[in-house]
């Protein structure tokens, strides 16, 4: 689990303009080299002077569907999973970065805490990264709203800041619609239009705000 993030003391270097980006959304910009991460958006759970990390919440994790990912967990049994709830049979399983690929982060509605597991992030979404949360949702006692990330998006302390000063990415405040949505291909273009921005607008060339 990451740590909580620190919020910068009076008088101390901010990354960025303003604050860290906890709660925040990260939008690729087009320059972005990295295939891992383009036209990527990025829900960032913790920023600190420590660095970041973030899960993409755009990408799904191919053929992968969460009924079946219970049962290769052992948390229910095959025959069972024609009685998991609506919203177990529907949610939607993301990659969600290239950092521990092999492990589960669950993003969700803040209705749902588990005592020194969930860390609440910022507008009423928070994260949970253990085997329990999957379990509750199964039985139907989960959150109201969840995504489950297969690895996470980490930075080094400064990294973050110096990518999106050469242009790497735009943010923007986040909404848990954009977050929790079933329209994963439209995420993209529905944070850009947050911001003001049709995706046509936006060049490599881009110059620094």
């Amino acid at each position: 689990m990451a740590p909580k993030s620190k919020r910068p003391k009076s008088g101390e270097a901010r990354p960025t303009e303003g604050s860290y980006l906890d709660g925040q959304l990260l939008i690729a910009m087009p320059v972005m080299e990295d295939e891992r991460f383009a036209r990527s958006v990025i829900y960032i759970c913790a920023h600190s002077s420590e660095g970041a990390m973030g899960i993409i919440v755009n990408r799904p994790a191919g053929s992968i569907d969460f009924p079946e990912l219970l049962v290769q967990l052992d948390i229910v049994e095959k025959p069972d999973q024609i009685k998991l709830p609506d919203h177990a049979e529907s949610m939607k399983v993301l990659r969600g970065g290239p950092v521990e690929t092999g492990r589960g982060f669950v993003l969700h509605s803040s209705d749902f805490f588990i005592k020194d597991a969930t860390l609440p992030i910022d507008d009423g979404i928070s994260l949970t990264a253990t085997v329990d949360i999957l379990k509750a949702i199964a039985s139907g006692s989960g959150p109201k709203r969840a995504i489950l990330a297969l690895g996470y998006a980490g930075w080094a302390p400064g990294q973050l800041e110096t990518e999106i000063q050469d242009n790497g990415w735009l943010h923007c405040d986040a909404d848990a619609d954009l977050v929790f949505g079933s329209d994963i291909e439209e995420k993209y273009d529905r944070a850009l239009h947050k911001l003001g921005i049709e995706p046509g607008m936006l060049s490599a060339e881009a110059g620094h705000a």
